[in-house]
């Protein structure tokens, strides 16, 4: 998965090099707060009607004496479908791919044999189709609204000083649907 992903990323940063770009645009997803991550993304047009966008995110966040964090990449093609408007601005169609890596830490837990807590990763792979708006005003500022479904499917690892057991990736895992609104600078 890793490596399909990291091939994916090369093959994006090569054809973004080679293109003639007409514009570039910088953007955070004003909606990752709400889950406690921070979220950018870079486009770049590379026709009038086409774009590529690599998008990053991290979390990392305690509640009580667990702490959560990890991050996420996901490298998407966009067809702009407006015939009246040229890329970045207007409808579009998205598919996307996504590698994100988690480390969960407990450091007491009901859950681990001496009660002393636990460790886990989790990576997952995946991808989906975004359908979505972006604005472009006074030709530098930019507000992209999207929505679609997503998969992903991957392995977590549950690590403790003696022992190393795979367990349910859970609401990681499986269907689910990425959204977001971004504000962004067009330059």
């Amino acid at each position: 998965m890793k490596r399909i992903l990291l091939l994916t990323v090369a093959a994006f940063a090569i054809f973004m090099g080679a293109a003639q770009a007409q514009s570039n645009v910088f953007k955070i997803n004003i909606l990752s707060p709400v889950v406690r991550t921070g979220s950018v993304f870079y486009e770049r047009t590379i026709s009038e009607d086409k774009s590529v966008q690599l998008g990053f995110f991290y979390t990392g966040f305690s509640v009580d004496d667990t702490k959560f964090s990890g991050f996420g990449i996901t490298p998407e093609f966009r067809k702009y479908l407006s015939s009246s408007e040229e890329a970045p601005a207007g409808f579009y169609l998205a598919p996307f791919l996504r590698l994100q890596s988690f480390k969960l830490k407990v450091e007491d837990s009901e859950f681990t044999e001496d009660n002393t807590g636990g460790e886990a990763n989790l990576t997952t792979f995946g991808g989906g189709l975004l359908i979505g708006r972006q604005w472009v005003f006074a030709d530098r500022f930019v507000l992209d609204t999207f929505l679609g479904p997503s998969y992903n499917a991957g392995s977590a690892k549950a690590k403790d000083d003696s022992s190393e057991e795979n367990f349910e990736t859970g609401a990681f895992s499986g269907f689910g649907i990425r959204t977001g609104i971004a504000l962004g600078i067009k330059f």
